[in-house]
């Protein structure tokens, strides 16, 4: 599981950095009014660029984290990543590479 940002959470949503080798970028996770079930709860943005969203979710462990995903056109697919808050209170954005069928 590789560690690929750093999130603060706010009054309203998270602020953060995400890192990869082809993406730096300072993000928001910001709510959004959800119209239905499967709509996001948050969208991830980059100043004015939306690159992503986010779910509210639950561990089999009961606890809370976000199931992001990311989309760049320098990725060759989506990222799938989970937001989980660390002990240090920060929010830490993992990403693990889905195996193959």
């Amino acid at each position: 599981m590789a560690h690929i940002g750093t999130f603060t959470q706010q009054d309203e949503g998270y602020t953060g950095t995400i890192r990869t080798l082809t993406l730096n970028a300072k993000v928001k996770l910001v709510p959004v009014d959800k119209d239905n079930d499967k709509a996001p709860d948050y969208r991830l943005l980059a100043g004015t660029y939306e690159l992503g969203a986010a779910w509210k979710k639950i561990s089999n462990n009961d606890r809370p984290y976000l199931s992001v995903t990311i989309d760049d056109p320098a990725f060759a697919t989506t990222v799938y990543a989970r937001l989980v808050e660390a002990e240090d209170g920060n929010h830490h954005l993992h990403w693990s590479r889905p195996k193959a069928n």
